[in-house]
């Protein structure tokens, strides 16, 4: 986000009303194709797209009002991997609905469409199929998330229903927020920003009872260890469950519970794995594929891409050409290379 002086607060404007019909929905998956990229067809492509998105910006935190027709929007492994987005953005559908959403590495799919609030961790791939709606996003930085809910890696793709409890108040206060921002002077905006973070995360974090707390505060402290073990080893091919299971002297039965949303820890393990090629990837174009995944404990360069395939919906040289054509789409274009710099800052998601 900017400093605080400079500038003291942001805002901007967009609207495909200006541009050719031919031309609508090109120049919205432009606009946001920074965060997420939109999925045409000629069909629509020649319909033309009704879009617009006013963004507001202050004390490290980003509020967007955007009303769209139908869309596809994706954010792949390949984009996650080549850009620097890791906070979090909470969609508040104030007219519409959810629509659907695909590519969680969940074993729990989300909900089917409702009205209601969803949190999107922009460090994990995601895709919506969504209906014409108004949508009000809140990007919360990551350190912030984090504070305040325990496993903030599992709010991914997690649905709040509008009738849920506190979800009311967000619907409320986000809906004279986008009314009030634009005549607010900074410090108000920033309480008023600042307040609606406040009862997003509450929302999402909601744990009525004290022995819940501190039952979910001692599972959150053991998985944050065993993710750092993880990660510390991923590149070790005897890491296995019972491997932690015995460094870390834990009951395997515990572990597998709390990582059943990932679908046990063994899941966890090998999708981490999956994660790390897919940023080396990116990173390393010159690294065969299968040296990255022998170096990451598969046994075969088959096994490796059809994993692979199942977790991303894309083969490795799929992801690798596309973040090679990303990288070179920013380096060619000094437009997009500043757009990619000030969106490490300012988002601007439909």
């Amino acid at each position: 986000m900017p400093a605080d002086s400079d500038p003291p607060t942001l805002f901007t404007r967009f609207s495909t009303h200006a541009f050719a019909r031919e031309r609508q929905l090109l120049a919205w998956r432009d606009r946001v194709g920074h965060v997420v990229d939109v999925l045409p067809d000629r069909d629509r492509i020649a319909e033309g797209f009704e879009g617009s998105i006013d963004l507001h910006a202050a004390g490290g935190l980003v509020f967007t009002d955007a009303r769209t027709e139908a869309l596809v929007l994706d954010r792949s492994i390949a984009r996650v991997s080549t850009d620097t987005r890791r906070d979090f953005a909470f969609h508040v559908y104030v007219e519409g609905e959810t629509g659907h959403i695909s590519g969680l590495n969940k074993k729990r799919s989300a909900p089917g469409s409702v009205r209601g609030i969803v949190a999107f961790d922009l460090n994990q791939r995601f895709r919506i199929e969504r209906p014409a709606c108004r949508v009000l996003t809140m990007f919360v930085p990551r350190s912030i998330v984090a504070a305040h809910v325990g496993d903030c890696d599992a709010l991914h793709g997690r649905v709040v229903p509008d009738k849920a409890p506190l979800a009311r108040l967000v619907f409320e206060h986000f809906d004279a927020t986008a009314r009030e921002l634009p005549m607010l002077e900074r410090p108000d905006a920033i309480d008023t920003l600042d307040a609606g973070a406040q009862l997003l995360l509450a929302a999402f974090a909601d744990r009525p009872h004290a022995l819940k707390d501190s039952r979910a505060a001692l599972q959150t402290a053991v998985k944050t260890q065993v993710k750092r073990y993880v990660d510390t080893h991923l590149h070790e091919a005897d890491l296995t469950p019972m491997k932690i299971v015995e460094a870390l002297g834990l009951k395997r039965a515990t572990l597998y519970r709390w990582f059943e949303e990932e679908g046990g820890l063994g899941a966890y393990i090998r999708h981490c794995r999956l994660r790390e090629a897919a940023d080396e990837l990116a990173r390393f174009p010159n690294l065969q594929i299968a040296d990255i995944a022998y170096g990451l404990g598969f046994k075969s360069a088959s096994d490796f891409t059809r994993a692979f395939r199942r977790a991303f919906d894309a083969s490795p040289l799929e992801t690798r050409l596309r973040a090679l054509e990303l990288s070179r789409s920013m380096a060619d274009d000094p437009v997009k290379r500043m757009r990619a710099a000030h969106s490490r800052g300012v988002p601007e998601s439909g």
